[in-house]
């Protein structure tokens, strides 16, 4: 331990010494986190709309202005035929084409039935969607509040009504799911970089032979190496749930004890991996692209961008082999559902097991030479 000691005191000193990595490891997440979620709200709030009514009628201006009033659409332009809305979409200027027939209020009023037109664009598929899924739940509505409907709705009938709540997030706000989860993916960033170019530095400015000609033991170089970053990396956690509070309002609903525990587990494993990293490179780009290589995985993967249930079978199968996944799972469910250690233990053992083994391959490659 008094071998370990001095290696802990020089990683310090070296850590401290430089203020750029210093200005990395604490202020580029903390304004990452600030910024990130803002911009990557994937909530569709302004969905713009062409609409070409070809039946000027009572129905279809009240429907135009339905649509308008709902929130989630803004009408940009009243084209005079379906041909000239379609210009708007291909210039960009519009998401969505609503042609009106017509006869639109007369088929209504005599035949119970109206067809509409509605052309999306489906460049980007998510708004496409969700766009069209919100028009349409409008035009539902007001097909539902239409007179004619309401005279002639069956009042003996048998009507059934679902009615559903949002469980732990009942506005549905997307900073709530997105926050937790990016608070994890900068520190998976910084944690995993960082450690990554830590030995290789040592190789590259040659103190390497100098500690490799000493009698330390291979597991005090690495476990001299993880602690420092290990201890940084808490505290950058600890000033992401700061702003996370301050800045989004969002505070752990669980045991915030536990939500450490599983920090402490998880920077384990992805220290031991940034180190595994380094211990098989031999300069710091080596190391750089490596590390960039896999933490693009570990995103991808992670279940951050897609639910990891919507991935194929092979997917969910890699998924499950990193540890990011399981502490994104982790995270969400700690701060946002309250969730209890009976509720995530199985998620602990696997960041246990990715820990020993990340950690047990980094010593065994960590070659020494006389």
């Amino acid at each position: 331990m008094r071998v370990l000691g001095f290696i802990l005191r020089k990683e310090f000193r070296q850590i401290l010494r430089d203020k750029t990595i210093l200005a990395m490891m604490f202020v580029m997440p903390t304004v990452q986190l600030i910024i990130f979620p803002l911009a990557m709200d994937f909530d569709v709030k302004s969905v713009n709309v062409s609409v070409v009514d070809n039946d000027h009628s009572t129905y279809s201006r009240s429907l135009i202005s339905k649509i308008g009033s709902s929130g989630f659409f803004k009408m940009i332009s009243s084209a005079s035929s379906y041909k000239e809305a379609l210009k708007s979409i291909e210039s960009g200027k519009s998401d969505v084409v609503l042609e009106i027939p017509a006869g639109f209020e007369r088929n209504l009023v005599r035949e119970g039935s109206q067809k509409l037109g509605l052309s999306v664009d489906a460049i980007n598929g998510s708004k496409a969607s969700i766009g069209g899924y919100y028009l349409n739940a409008v035009i539902a509505d007001f097909n539902a509040g239409l007179d004619v409907n309401l005279k002639n709705r069956n009042t003996a009938s048998q009507k059934i009504e679902v009615t559903f709540s949002n469980w732990f997030n009942p506005l549905a706000m997307y900073k709530y799911n997105v926050v937790p989860a990016v608070l994890v993916l900068l520190l998976t960033l910084i944690g995993g970089f960082m450690t990554a170019l830590n030995i290789v530095r040592e190789k590259e400015i040659g103190t390497i032979e100098q500690i490799n000609v000493t009698p330390i033991k291979k597991w005090e170089f690495i476990l001299g190496k993880l602690i420092p970053f290990w201890v940084i990396g808490l505290i950058v956690f600890t000033v992401g749930l700061c702003v996370c509070f301050v800045v989004y309002g969002i505070f752990p609903k669980g045991n915030i004890l536990l939500l450490y525990l599983f920090a402490i587990a998880y920077l384990v494993a992805l220290l031991g991996f940034g180190l595994l990293i380094s211990t098989y490179s031999n300069n710091q780009v080596q190391a750089m692209f490596i590390a960039f290589f896999f933490m693009v995985i570990f995103m991808l993967m992670s279940g951050f961008f897609t639910s990891t249930d919507s991935m194929p079978h092979w997917a969910r199968v890699l998924s499950e082999f990193t540890p990011v996944t399981h502490f994104v799972k982790v995270d969400r469910m700690i701060i946002l559902k309250g969730s209890g250690w009976n509720d995530v233990k199985t998620e602990f053992f696997y960041l246990l097991c990715f820990g020993a083994v990340l950690n047990g391959w980094a010593i065994w490659n960590y070659k020494k030479t006389s």
